[in-house]
């Protein structure tokens, strides 16, 4: 082409082409040559000078335009399940365009506010304008907060809430959203660094007073960004599903199956039953029924309650509140397994020989009456001899042949060897008020141990089921710990005087004989802790890896679809797998199963980090009248900046900063996990007793500081404080033992060399 293109088709070339818009590439697909690039040039001055074209660096593109690569932060599933993503930056005159996002199979799943490099396509006659496709997701950053705003004369700032973050916001007045000082808001990244140095935010949502007892774990809530409300289609959808019929079922309505739940529970979606094993082959044999839920039946694959229940994952459990996968229609009513009342289930039934072996297992789709809904507490005293009314008329028939099954899986739980680790359970109890009333520990009674028993049957019964019948499913894997993790609990357990087994196939049972000689010592709550530290976290996959720390070689949930994402998958390949109807895994969640797997782990750690966060702000609320008390404790991390102390009382963890530990150097050993001072000798470590000053406690950020006043009963001035009892090591004058910085790694090498050297000499 010799001609100068018009400005209308560089327009429509640039737009159907919009990684080719530099100047060069212009040329060349016009055939401007010579001296007529000084007349395109000219064009393509006039269109940026026009407003149609703008020019940046060699390229030209439409300025209410988005270029074909670019940082987008993703949003929140719409009613319809769709992924919509909006740019970091847009300089365009009209409102931002709607950009959908188009996942591949093999692309790392997203949740809102996961930023992406995305390659952009225009599309036309849709009702967004681009789609967009996964160049890679961009590591998180602090693009939001949430903190206390401060207003100030011109705007205000914000004070992140987050524990350990003392980095503030600029608020300008646009952007303050007529927030009050004082008030807890969430704010977003509007720009780069503005007054002062800090960043600059613009105000999202204004959240109330941060006092207010009920706001803790509203704070974890978005914090986390956990979806707290359900939208109008899910509600709907929900309000219109009708109890299931006994129609495509069993009736096993005349089973007296029976739900033991805590005397809180809001929901009952599993029940049991256990009767002796009539088979003359199975002699002194059980035959146990444990009855799930059947969710599957009302949360179709694709509809809206699917598409919400996937992407909350699981619910979430706070003191004053929880956060459920699905709506209180179904998790409180119709997949409740209320006492009298005709409910849908999945049904197991397994025979046990009399030492707790399974024999055998099928599994039943059908429908159940529960006989009784009694709690823990009913049934522990029913077995100890005090019935109450409700668990008197049960207990020959129902509870004496539950506990018979039990003690048959109880000594088959001694031979497999789970790991049996020992941490009581704080529970946080508030008043009608939402004020911490007291810090208690949970009670641990064989009712819980029974249901947990017959639970863990089960899932391990679904999993071998599907894996037989060759059916895709998401297994409960957990990992046997690294060497590295394990290396540190030896060392752990060495400083207490204990031992590990080493150079060998580690297995539960060697750790339960870890903790066995802890049990009842002063150091048995660290070993405890230390233990379960070393052990990796559990997650889903669609590939069998077995659970070590149940000793399980095939494991899945099954047993708590009401709130886990993972059981319902595992009841629809129930349902794929017998063939019991068109409402099973869809080829669509077969096919995303493993993008699934990960969401739904990476929802379940959300989850957990929100629990443990709301936690830890109670426990600083509840303490917040003692500062200036002493305390006793525990110490139970060792770090670079400082040591971590577990309190006695109420189980909350304490930071004392190095800084505080006096004037001298201190050389931190990761690998012996120990603190150790320059000029005094004086050797901090995991496990120790202490006393600490609380010095501080911060409701809003859950944060605690202490001060050490003693180690194993010495003074921090290296002297007994007056009325204690003095436990001195080295001189009989006194005063702690001088040492060289890193004597202790040095004896740790020492030991390391001298145990290869044997190995070296045996082996020859």
């Amino acid at each position: 082409m010799s001609d100068l293109p018009t400005k209308a088709q560089v327009l429509d070339w640039i737009s159907e082409h919009p990684t080719q818009t530099s100047k060069r590439d212009i040329a060349k697909a016009f055939g401007v040559k010579g001296a007529a690039r000084i007349d395109l040039k000219r064009l393509l001055k006039s269109l940026e000078d026009e407003g149609k074209l703008e020019k940046r660096r060699k390229t030209y593109r439409d300025p209410d335009g988005l270029p074909p690569v670019t940082v987008l932060t993703m949003m929140a599933p719409d009613a319809n399940g769709d992924l919509f993503a909006r740019p970091m930056e847009w300089h365009g005159e009209g409102p931002e365009p709607r950009i959908l996002y188009l996942p591949r199979t093999a692309d790392a799943a997203l949740g809102a506010g996961d930023r992406i490099l995305g390659r952009l396509t225009e599309v036309k006659d849709e009702d967004h304008r681009y789609e967009a496709r996964l160049i890679r997701k961009i590591a998180a950053s602090p693009r939001h907060t949430l903190g206390i705003y401060r207003k100030g004369a011109e705007g205000g700032r914000i004070v992140p809430i987050d524990k350990g973050s003392d980095k503030e916001w600029h608020v300008s007045p646009g952007h303050a959203l007529d927030a009050k000082d004082g008030e807890l808001v969430e704010a977003e990244q509007a720009g780069p660094r503005g007054r002062m140095g800090l960043p600059a935010a613009r105000i999202v949502q204004r959240l109330g007073d941060p006092s207010a007892p009920r706001s803790v774990s509203l704070i974890a809530i978005h914090q986390h960004g956990i979806p707290n409300v359900f939208p109008k289609e899910v509600l709907e959808y929900a309000d219109a599903a009708k109890p299931q019929g006994l129609k495509g079922r069993e009736d096993l309505r005349d089973l007296p199956l029976v739900t033991i739940d805590p005397a809180d529970a809001r929901d009952h979606d599993d029940a049991v039953y256990a009767h002796a094993d009539e088979d003359p082959k199975n002699e002194g044999g059980h035959v146990v029924w444990v009855a799930i839920a059947d969710v599957a039946a009302y949360v179709r694959p694709g509809s809206p309650l699917d598409r919400e229940a996937r992407s909350r994952g699981n619910s979430t459990y706070f003191p004053d509140r929880v956060v459920p996968m699905l709506p209180d229609r179904l998790s409180g009513d119709l997949c409740s397994l209320h006492e009298g009342v005709p409910r849908a289930v999945i049904a197991v039934r397994m025979r046990f020989d009399a030492g707790g072996a399974k024999v055998d297992h099928t599994f039943h789709r059908g429908l159940m009456r529960s006989a009784a809904s009694l709690t823990y507490e009913d049934v522990q005293q029913a077995m100890d001899g005090a019935p109450g009314d409700k668990a008197g008329p049960l207990m020959d028939d129902v509870i004496a042949p539950l506990y018979a099954a039990y003690d048959a899986l109880r000594t088959a739980r001694a031979r497999r060897q789970p790991l049996e680790l020992d941490l009581p359970e704080r529970r946080i109890i508030l008043d009608d008020d939402g004020q911490v009333q007291s810090v208690a520990f949970r009670d641990r009674l064989d009712a819980h141990k029974l249901i947990e028993e017959f639970m863990v049957a089960a899932n391990v019964a679904a999993g071998e089921t599907l894996t037989e019948k060759k059916t895709p499913l998401l297994f409960r894997v957990h990992e046997e710990p690294s060497p590295e993790k394990l290396e540190a609990l030896r060392e752990v357990a060495k400083a207490s005087g204990y031992g590990l087994a080493k150079g060998q196939v580690l297995r539960t049972a060697d750790l339960n004989r870890l903790l066995e000689q802890a049990a009842g010592s002063d150091t048995a709550e660290l070993i405890n802790l230390s233990t379960l530290r070393s052990m990796t976290q559990a997650y889903y996959a669609p590939q069998n890896f077995g659970h070590f720390g149940l000793a399980l070689k095939t494991y899945a949930h099954f047993t708590s679809p009401i709130r886990r994402y993972a059981d319902l998958i595992v009841h629809r390949a129930l349902i794929t797998a017998h063939g019991w109807g068109n409402d099973g895994l869809s080829e669509s969640e077969i096919e995303e199963i493993e993008a699934t797997a990960k969401h739904i782990s990476d929802t379940e750690r959300r989850s957990m980090a929100a629990e443990r966060d709301t936690i830890d702000r109670y426990l600083a609320a509840y303490l917040s009248d003692r500062v200036g008390t002493e305390e006793a404790g525990r110490i139970s991390g060792i770090a670079r900046f400082g040591v971590f102390v577990k309190l006695d009382e109420s189980g909350a963890d304490g930071l004392v900063p190095i800084r505080s530990l006096g004037n001298e150097f201190f050389h931190h050993d990761p690998e012996t996990q120990t603190l150790m001072g320059a000029d005094s000798g004086r050797e901090i470590a995991l496990g120790q007793r202490v006393l600490a000053r609380l010095v501080e406690a911060v409701p809003i950020t859950g944060g605690l500081m202490l001060e050490l006043l003693e180690i194993e009963g010495e003074g921090m001035g290296g002297g007994a404080r007056p009325g204690r009892g003095s436990k001195r090591r080295g001189k009989p004058g006194g005063g702690p033992v001088r040492r060289k910085p890193g004597q202790a790694k040095a004896r740790s090498d020492a030991t390391k060399k001298k145990s290869a050297r044997k190995v070296v000499r045996k082996r020859k």
